[in-house]
């Protein structure tokens, strides 16, 4: 099975054939679905569509474009809201230096609250890091020196610098359908090299579909094309990153349950990334 831990499921592109989406998913052996907030305040619709579904569950944050409409959100607000049983992830919060849909400080702001609440929840931050390297590692490794926290670099496509400082860190790095492209031979260098123990795969979905799909609307169960990709690179079978990145995930998100038929192995012995 694999499973795919960024979408945006609430997304327009989805209205209409969402039963198909997720049908579609479980077809490909894609059996569990994180839908990604985007803004806090519209917390309900993602609450929605997981509790419409057994397998799909959801995250409460603010994305770094709307970071500037939500500074208002207090940790004790966004903790509360984290509660719900089928929430398994903060986020996704971070930094964007493409776009310039929200004031650098304010997106810093937001990140490092989102960081607090990760710390004292124990739920995985998903961290959107876009052309933001140094100002991301730099908030990383500061609030880090607070108490440890988990977290995924989503949909990674910085360079290897701020891949080392996260993954020493603790933190897990996550590939997208922008790994398949021709011209992402360095991304696919990285993932080569992250750690099996710490390397996740995604859609970010409905965006970025991967190849052979490419440019068009993307959904959960393309990620296949996204694992295979990553498992070529790697030199190792489709079924053993599938494996990996299942254990990953189910190690990372704590609160999800593991579908039915998938056996979760024994934990990881922390000194190795190996199983007791």
């Amino acid at each position: 099975m694999l499973v795919d831990h960024h979408c945006h499921l609430d997304f327009t592109e989805f209205a209409h054939d969402l039963d198909g989406v997720i049908a579609r998913a479980k077809a490909a052996d894609v059996r569990t679905i994180v839908s990604i907030s985007t803004r806090i305040r519209e917390v309900q619709r993602y609450r929605a569509i997981a509790e419409a579904y057994r397998d799909v569950y959801f995250s409460v944050g603010t994305h770094p474009h709307n970071a500037h409409e939500e500074l208002d959100v207090s940790l004790s607000e966004l903790i509360e809201l984290l509660k719900h049983p089928k929430c398994v992830a903060v986020g996704e919060a971070g930094l964007d230096y493409h776009y310039d849909n929200s004031p650098i400080k304010a997106q810093e702001q937001g990140f490092r609250l989102h960081i607090k609440a990760a710390r004292e929840t124990g739920l995985p931050l998903e961290i959107h890091a876009r052309e933001a390297d140094e100002h991301t590692a730099r908030v990383l490794e500061e609030e880090y020196e607070k108490g440890a926290f988990p977290a995924v670099l989503h949909c990674f496509t910085a360079g290897p610098e701020l891949a080392r400082r996260a993954l020493a860190l603790g933190l897990y790095i996550s590939f997208s359908g922008i790994v398949t492209f021709k011209s992402a031979q360095s991304l696919r260098d990285i993932a080569r090299e992250v750690p099996i123990t710490q390397l996740l795969v995604e859609t970010d979905a409905p965006y970025l579909a991967p190849v052979p799909y490419r440019g068009k609307t993307n959904e959960p169960s393309f990620v296949v094309h996204t694992a295979e990709v990553v498992a070529k690179a790697r030199g190792i079978s489709k079924k053993e990153l599938a494996r990996a990145t299942s254990e990953n995930y189910f190690s990372l998100y704590k609160k999800a349950r593991p579908p039915e038929g998938f056996e979760h192995l024994s934990p990881r012995d922390e000194k190795n990334g190996t199983h007791a």
